[in-house]
């Protein structure tokens, strides 16, 4: 490997570079949910829009996960948009062990039994068509069935390893 003018030694990739990339990448936070045995739900920075015709997005999701499960079998997604002024309900959805859906965590019962979080500023049930194998993850692509973008507020992002409120 060679080294490139004005640049510092490329390191060859791992796990570990692979992550250092990331951190310095800044995402919208978003939160997954699934109806298991009953809701569970994990905070991904990894949501993406893959078409509009038809409208459909992806995630990514370890195979250890503790929503993996759930989500290896759910028919129906839940896609959350989380606000600035949600950084710890994203804290939550991301701490493992945690009891995500027990107070203060405001959700319902949404389409096709898809848990729905409150006070989120945009929401989409969508209906898994595909798993892809990806390393450790599974991709999931999913289609938009429903949902409702008309929350109130700022995205909340997630950069550095923490929570950011998006600035002008």
């Amino acid at each position: 490997m060679t080294a490139t003018p004005g640049l510092s030694t490329p390191r060859t990739a791992t796990p570990d570079l692979l992550r250092s990339v990331f951190r310095r990448h800044a995402a919208g936070v978003a939160v997954i949910t699934a109806r298991g045995t009953g809701p569970v739900g994990f905070t991904a920075t990894s949501l993406t829009s893959v078409s509009a015709e038809p409208p459909m997005i992806s995630f990514g999701i370890g195979t250890g996960a503790s929503s993996w499960p759930a989500v290896s079998r759910a028919e129906y997604v839940g896609v959350h948009v989380l606000g600035e002024h949600q950084e710890e309900l994203a804290a939550t959805f991301a701490r493992s062990g945690a009891d995500r859906f027990a107070p203060p965590t405001r959700w319902s019962d949404g389409p096709e039994g898809v848990p729905v979080l409150d006070g989120v500023l945009a929401w989409m049930v969508c209906r898994v068509v595909a798993r892809v194998p990806a390393g450790d993850h599974r991709l999931v692509l999913a289609e938009a069935v429903v949902g409702d973008p008309s929350g109130k507020g700022r995205p909340l992002l997630y950069h550095e390893g923490r929570f950011h409120a998006l600035r002008d």
